[in-house]
């Protein structure tokens, strides 16, 4: 069966270390959202007058955050249609609270739940203090705003929950504090490629 996997959480938390340590080892299909959208967002800020850095802030999300999601999406399920097994990156906040989100962006290819093994990764850190570290060591430019404006920013760490009608065993919340190493990557295989349901 097709694999969708959602690598989500916030920022700093190493959704795109593990998304691409496990498709390195699969040969699975990688879509990053900041990667398919990063030139365009650098356009569309630039035209509006506004950073072309920012990430983050209210007018960089009622530019850009649509546009990004359709775009990522788009591309997986071009490449779910033809076969291919699929790993996204992306906080997907609104997404993941929406019930019906992941059966009508399925719809739109004629597949479904039951026919494609959608499986869910929140990734995330024990504490705020490790991402701000996370953030600062990584040294982003497009991190500038989260770091400026951390206290803003902070309140998008928190825990969610997902809302879409798959089985929890389709679902793994997992604490990614610690330094990541064969053992972990075996783990996120096992998730993702057991048979077991």
């Amino acid at each position: 069966m097709r694999k969708l996997v959602f690598f989500v959480g916030g920022a700093g938390a190493g959704k795109t270390t593990l998304a691409k340590a496990l498709a390195s080892r699969r040969g699975a299909v990688l879509l990053d959202m900041d990667t398919l959208l990063r030139p365009a967002a650098v356009a569309l800020m630039t035209q509006a007058g506004l950073d072309p850095s920012d990430r983050d802030s209210a007018e960089y999300k009622k530019l850009c955050r649509d546009l990004g999601y359709r775009i990522t999406m788009d591309a997986a399920l071009e490449n779910l249609a033809i076969g291919n097994d699929i790993l996204v990156i992306g906080p997907f906040t609104k997404e993941t609270e929406t019930p019906e989100w992941i059966e009508q962006e399925l719809s739109s290819i004629g597949a479904s739940v039951r026919d494609v093994d959608v499986k869910v990764i929140f990734v995330s850190l024990q504490d705020e203090q490790h991402y701000y570290e996370r953030i600062v060591q990584r040294g982003s430019e497009l991190d500038r705003w989260k770091l400026d404006n951390w206290s803003e920013f902070s309140r998008s760490l928190a825990m969610r929950e997902l809302k879409w009608n798959i089985p929890a065993s389709s679902v793994l919340y997992y604490d990614n504090s610690k330094p990541f190493d064969e053992i972990i990557l075996a783990m996120l295989e096992n998730f993702v490629y057991s048979t077991a349901t």
